[in-house]
């Protein structure tokens, strides 16, 4: 990513954080999104659990795809959805949506997918782009496939975790994503996933249900 997008990245965080106002010198602006890149997502009341074991639930954090539409790296989180639904519909499986609101942790709120899924096994996402694979059975702190390094999940990655979600729900025993690890990663983007996850803890409501979601793409 080149200094110019990043900038832009960090003012749009900063713009959402402050409630528009950044406060010092302008930084450059973010570009127009395309055709295809802003989701619409209307809540549609308490999520329901599952009962299909051909589905994978996908469960969104507080502010994913509201109040943020990039993750860390800039990529819109509308082709991220696009992606991990791909996946998941390559293996022959279908998806729904919910958004937790009781936690910003991607932990447990990819359990929280978990447990709502018909087939037991979920994605949680959170708006940085951090995601896992988790399954109903295992504590809330396990998982079966974790990608913490943000800034290294592209829109290849999404799609094999869709895949490999899918493939969980069926029964099998796929190969890890394989996940890639850079260890400037943490520092490059340390601040920005700070302030991305102080807005996350800002929008949780742990006194409000799990919402399904209907989501579409403009």
């Amino acid at each position: 990513m080149d200094e110019k997008t990043l900038r832009a990245i960090i003012e749009e965080v900063i713009n959402d954080f402050t409630g528009g106002s950044s406060g010092g010198t302008a930084l450059a602006t973010a570009p127009a999104p395309e055709q295809g890149e802003q989701l619409v997502i209307t809540e549609d009341g308490p999520a329901k659990r599952g009962v299909s074991p051909r589905e994978v639930v996908i469960a969104l954090s507080p502010a994913f795809g509201g109040v943020m539409t990039k993750t860390i790296i800039g990529i819109p989180h509308a082709k991220v959805l696009r992606e991990i639904c791909a996946g998941i519909e390559e293996e022959g499986l279908t998806y729904r949506f919910i958004r937790s609101y009781r936690t910003a942790d991607v932990g447990f709120i990819a359990h929280d997918a978990a447990e709502y899924s018909g087939s037991g096994i979920g994605i949680g996402i959170q708006s940085r782009g951090t995601t896992v694979i988790h399954q109903a059975d295992l504590p809330p702190l396990s998982n079966l496939e974790l990608f913490p390094q943000a800034p290294l999940i592209d829109l290849e990655t999404f799609r094999a975790i869709g895949r490999n979600a899918a493939k969980y729900a069926k029964g099998e025993a796929p190969e890890p994503v394989p996940v890639r690890n850079d260890q400037m990663a943490r520092p490059t983007y340390q601040a920005i996933a700070a302030v991305m996850h102080i807005k996350e803890v800002q929008l949780t409501d742990p006194n409000k249900k799990t919402q399904a979601l209907r989501v579409e793409y403009r």
